[in-house]
């Protein structure tokens, strides 16, 4: 109720904050400045917001779940690419002694056969993609976990990434929960052994992996980490099987909505007269049409489909025999024309104008036949651009985690967060590997946010809608922080004050707002420090800002963004100031 109580109290005063400040404080002789600054504030209150309904209905699971289903199957994944092989080996063998029977397997997306012999050596498993794979997209960990799970048959999978050294007991606590039967994710913190909790490179999470978390269960939108994570292979499948549904649907769709224009473009102005060719084109028009409302009717699209494919090669067959029989005609009239040549024969005057007759005639209508094709081709039901036609876990961004629980909460699965560390990583330990992570998860997370928006996603609640979001709106703090930095500049260096009124006056409204807004905080966070994590929602700006970027750039403009691992060991031997040049710059200017 405290809580509660703080967080409406901490909403009213920053409303009541951000409505001065449009109303009665905004400098519109510096809009150039003034409006930035104010829409940067908004935007800020807008994250207070969504922080407030997070943990509006906190929930703490107090207890352990009852013990698991006897009988239950589980595989253990660890994916790995190119981290050192004794790494991933001490991960396998401690996978090995997790107590619950299971069964572990190393999923190698590098292929290396050192590996292989080392996986087998231990007696692990050894998963690495096939020949299927060759000349596809591979989706990094997306594509290597979807790989994986069609060579297995676990009921449950335990994944864990090549550094991720789990305690014996992680399924004996997280199991039990799944006898909820629409349950199909448990969720465990990521905790890292080789930093401390005041880590510089502010690696350790302590308020997501806890307060943000566990508010999210309240909500059923405790989401997906990508690793030290149990999830349910029926739930995955069945998203696998509606995602492969509802994209061969909407590709269907958007063929056949297509399908009059490529007829358009062959009926080009050479075939007007030609009868045999606007019938055929006809034809394939009204069997478009009435597969159009076969679909929307309610028929099967692959029974639909296969009936039209069936319609359009009948025409095609009967354009090609119309075809043999003029050619025929025609070389039986060349043939008639050769015969009792003698020497006075003359090719210019005698068959030339003849030979000049036939190839000006319509003798078959290419581009007809070349839009039927192309049109048979648009409208196949198979995946021919993937290795394998179901991909259970999400591939539409850098990071498969959010995506793929999104899509589980909206078929109506279940999520939970356990607060129990069970598992210990390895955080970055360089500068550049901590950005490179950075980046990659924000980049993700917009790439999801710009292909399937939360908020106009089918299935899911309003809460989830909203919560989801959230984490993607946090990624916009880069173009605020740009706001809160430049303002004081231009004030101290050019006397143009953004923010018209006195100080008091100032004080007033912006005070009481920050001190409960820091004590929300507090109370969230039970204490634990909250200000690492400030202080880099503002530092990295420029990761941020270089995130929904390159993220617009690829799903707008199809420029690739790349995919690099997190390297486990410590980056030695390079310059990294100048990842941080912004920074530098920001601070040089600020001093």
């Amino acid at each position: 109720m405290l809580l509660r109580i703080c967080v409406v109290i901490t909403v009213l005063l920053g409303v009541n904050y951000i409505t001065w400040r449009w109303i009665f404080s905004v400098d519109w002789h510096s809009w150039w400045i003034a409006i930035p600054l104010v829409l940067a504030e908004t935007y800020s209150l807008i994250d207070v917001l969504f922080f407030g309904l997070t943990v509006w209905r906190s929930q703490t699971l107090q207890t352990l779940p009852a013990a698991p289903l006897a009988g239950s199957t589980v595989d253990v994944f660890i994916t790995t690419y190119n981290e050192p092989i004794e790494l991933v080996i001490k991960t396998a063998g401690a996978a090995l002694v997790i107590s619950y029977p299971h069964l572990t397997w190393i999923l190698d997306d590098g292929a290396r056969t050192e590996l292989q012999v080392e996986a087998e050596k231990l007696g692990v498993g050894y998963i690495s993609r096939g020949e299927n794979w060759k000349n596809q997209p591979l989706h990094a960990k997306a594509g290597n976990l979807n790989n994986a799970l069609m060579q297995t048959s676990g009921e449950f999978i335990l994944i864990l990434d090549a550094d991720q050294i789990s305690h014996p007991e992680i399924l004996d606590h997280t199991l039990g929960y799944f006898a909820d039967p629409k349950l199909a994710l448990v969720q465990t913190p990521q905790w890292f052994g080789n930093v401390s909790a005041y880590d510089p490179l502010g690696s350790q999470a302590p308020l997501f992996y806890g307060p943000i978390q566990q508010g999210k269960n309240g909500w059923n939108a405790a989401f997906f980490c990508g690793s030290n994570a149990i999830l349910r292979r029926e739930a995955l499948m069945q998203l696998g099987i509606t995602r492969y549904v509802k994209e061969i649907e909407h590709a269907v769709i958007d063929a056949l909505k297509g399908a009059n224009r490529i007829l358009t473009k062959a009926r080009v102005p050479e075939f007007g007269s030609n009868s045999r060719i606007n019938a055929a084109l006809e034809k394939v028009s009204v069997a478009l049409a009435q597969t159009r409302s076969s679909i929307k009717m309610g028929e099967a699209i692959g029974s639909a489909t296969y009936a039209l494919q069936k319609r359009i090669d009948a025409v095609s067959q009967e354009l090609v025999a119309d075809d043999l029989q003029l050619l025929s005609a025609d070389l039986d009239a060349i043939h008639e024309m050769s015969t009792g040549i003698d020497e006075s024969w003359d090719f210019h005057s005698d068959i030339g104008p003849t030979i000049q007759s036939l190839a000006s005639r319509e003798l078959s209508p290419i581009g007809a036949l070349k839009a039927v094709s192309s049109l048979i081709a648009s409208i196949g039901v198979d995946r021919l651009g993937e290795a394998q036609p179901l991909m259970p876990l999400a591939t539409i961004s850098v990071t498969e985690d959010m995506a793929t629980s999104m899509r589980l909460h909206a078929l109506g699965w279940k999520s939970l967060y356990h607060h129990e560390t069970l598992a210990v990583g390895l955080a970055p330990e360089d500068l550049g590997s901590m950005l490179h992570q950075r980046l990659r998860w924000a980049q993700g997370t917009m790439q999801v946010m710009l292909r399937e928006n939360p908020l106009i996603q089918r299935g899911l609640t309003l809460a989830q809608r909203l919560l989801y979001f959230s984490t993607m709106w946090s990624y916009l703090s880069g173009y605020a922080a740009l706001a809160y930095i430049a303002a004081p500049v231009i004030y101290l260096c050019f006397g143009i004050l953004p923010v018209r009124t006195s100080a008091l006056s100032f004080f007033l409204h912006f005070l009481p707002f920050m001190i409960f807004n820091q004590l929300l905080f507090f109370m969230v966070s039970k204490g634990t420090s909250t200000w690492r994590g400030q202080q880099y929602s503002l530092a990295l700006f420029p990761i941020w800002i270089k995130a929904t970027t390159t993220a617009c750039a690829n799903v707008f403009f199809h420029r690739p963004l790349g995919f690099v691992v997190t390297p486990k060991i410590r980056q030695e031997g390079k310059n990294q100031w100048g990842l941080i040049k912004y920074q530098i710059i920001a601070i040089m200017i600020l001093f």
